[in-house]
């Protein structure tokens, strides 16, 4: 039995849980309006406006001008992530993070030990919000694929089960537009097609599917509309990794909203690694593009990563060798394989070069901002105002 468990509006949640006057108010977490970047997370009431991760800040802006706009604060969402991932190693050792906010866990054997299954997600809800004063949703399903549908269904502070033996008929049950992964081209291509349901996508065949939308989208469809896992996990090669990714709202071939997403994914995973203790040297990115086909490259550095400036690097030189910038892209993944314990040896540069004094900079710059003493801002998300202000040489600077 596999929990999907989601912290619900993770950033715009811990904003609250830090600043309780922004109960109830549309809370934007990402960029600051007139600059560039993207929206990170936003509050349930910004989404009322039709404001989503991964949005232009100024398109944001243009929806919910009377939005609460705030800065990212990565340290602390990792400092909380870390606390809340801790209880759901305490409920099962097999854990699979897939970002700061989001993590299956196989609790196969645990009945004993926690009840059954809607049971033991109660327990887990409740230790959840009475340690760390957040909310989770969570999918109960025998498939990854079952579950992450399920725990998006009845947000924020959800829980649905879907029993085993009974995922087919969970998917049919669901209206075209909570079939996770078929994104708005897809639902405009269901509406050209006159497929209305998922019912009436599951009685085509896949081989019809496939004529329709393509050989990967086909399958992935096929599967989805029965019910069945189509891969969403991916391989697990045994060996550790971290790692991130978003779903775009609406796949995009726009190249400075994807290095944007990119920016945060590599400065969200260079904070929990350097939170956990683990190095690495190994970077994986991960596309799924409209046709629902998915690639992944890997690249090995000599030394272990130093900061999130290396590994925004890195990733742009294997996104340019991976994507032609005319394809759209509906998923985005960043993260780190292969690795090592800090205790094994490995080590960085003899001496404290570029990269180990970026690393340094950044995590004072981070410890400035979560004491509210100022906010770090990176030179590429700042307007030509801001540009003109910075000083040379910099690649981020405090305001």
């Amino acid at each position: 039995m596999l929990f999907h468990v989601d912290l619900d509006a993770f950033f715009a949640s811990v904003e609250r849980l830090d600043d309780p006057s922004l109960a109830g108010k549309p809370v934007i977490v990402g960029a600051a309006p007139g600059r560039r970047g993207v929206v990170c997370t936003c509050s349930y009431e910004a989404r009322e406006f039709g404001v989503h991760s991964a949005m232009p800040i100024s398109e944001a802006y243009r929806r919910c001008p009377q939005g609460v706009f705030l800065p990212v604060r990565m340290r602390r969402y990792v400092e909380l992530s870390g606390r809340v991932m801790e209880i759901f190693s305490r409920f099962t050792p097999d854990v699979r993070p897939m970002s700061i906010d989001e993590a299956f866990l196989d609790m196969t054997g645990t009945r004993r030990l926690w009840g059954p299954p809607a049971e033991a997600a109660v327990k887990l809800k409740t230790c959840v919000f009475e340690e760390t004063g957040l909310t989770i949703s969570v999918g109960v399903a025998h498939n990854a694929y079952a579950a992450k549908i399920a725990s998006g269904l009845r947000k924020p502070d959800g829980l649905y089960v879907v029993e085993e033996g009974q995922e087919e008929e969970f998917a049919l049950s669901l209206p075209l537009s909570k079939l996770w992964g078929a994104g708005e081209k897809t639902q405009e291509r269901f509406r050209q097609l006159g497929i209305v349901s998922v019912a009436q996508l599951a009685s085509l065949g896949e081989a019809q599917i496939a004529s329709l939308f393509g050989n990967a989208a086909g399958r992935f469809l096929h599967a989805a509309a029965h019910g069945r896992d189509p891969g969403i996990l991916g391989p697990d090669s045994g060996r550790r990794s971290l790692s991130a990714e978003t779903t775009f709202e609406r796949d995009t071939a726009h190249r400075e909203t994807i290095l944007d997403v990119l920016m945060g994914l590599a400065e969200e995973i260079s904070f929990r690694l350097w939170d956990s203790d683990y190095r690495s040297r190994t970077l994986a990115l991960k596309l799924r593009f409209d046709d629902f086909s998915t690639i992944s490259r890997r690249a090995t550095r000599p030394a272990p990563y130093l900061s999130s400036a290396e590994v925004f690097g890195d990733a742009v030189e294997i996104l340019d060798r991976a994507w032609d910038g005319r394809r759209k892209v509906r998923l985005l993944g960043l993260g780190f394989g292969d690795l090592t314990a800090r205790t094994d040896g490995a080590q960085g540069e003899l001496f404290a070069d570029g990269s180990e004094k970026i690393r340094r900079a950044e995590s004072a710059a981070f410890e400035i901002e979560r004491d509210g003493k100022g906010r770090l801002t990176r030179a590429r998300l700042l307007g030509k105002e801001g540009r003109d202000r910075r000083r040379p040489g910099g690649d981020a600077g405090i305001r």
